[in-house]
């Protein structure tokens, strides 16, 4: 009883994918990422991210330039680092492509930190769960700044 009072507060809420225009314009969107691991799993997860129509011809170029950064954190005693953060700073071009014109520019910064081990085995495979987890959340960043840019207003490309 007390929860459907709560939510009567949140008359004329409208979710941000009921938007309309907002799912048809991000499955639109043609990613292009750099070369190597990191792009090309921030090209998937965005991919999967924008529902990806692949079978439609796309109205929206993304032009992806990835920067990755790693910090010793952690430090023991005989200056081995036992604990490093990771920073993937993904920016990005949304162009249309009909008139070549930039609709968006923007730039996400995923920063987290993993534990480094002594086998060199486990510390390669914590360093890329690092890279899957902020190609992850980079993604994810990026699809709710288009999706709230389409949401309020954006000037979209016909089609």
């Amino acid at each position: 009883m007390a929860a459907a009072l709560a939510l009567c507060g949140c008359a004329g809420f409208e979710p941000l994918y009921a938007q309309s225009g907002v799912v048809r314009n991000l499955a639109a969107i043609q990613v292009n990422a750099p070369s190597g691991r990191t792009g090309y799993l921030i090209r998937q997860q965005l991919d999967d991210a924008f529902a990806k129509d692949h079978a439609a011809a796309p109205v929206y170029s993304m032009n992806l330039s990835l920067s990755e950064a790693r910090y010793p954190r952690g430090v023991r005693i005989d200056n081995v680092a036992t604990r490093y953060e990771y920073v993937l700073t993904a920016s990005y071009a949304l162009t249309t492509i009909a008139s070549g014109a930039v609709a968006k520019k923007g730039s996400v910064r995923v920063e987290l930190t993993y534990d480094s081990a002594d086998q060199p085995y486990a510390s390669i495979s914590a360093q890329q769960d690092a890279q899957d987890r902020a190609a992850a959340e980079a993604a994810r960043r990026i699809q709710l700044e288009l999706a709230t840019w389409l949401a309020t207003g954006a000037k979209v490309a016909a089609r």
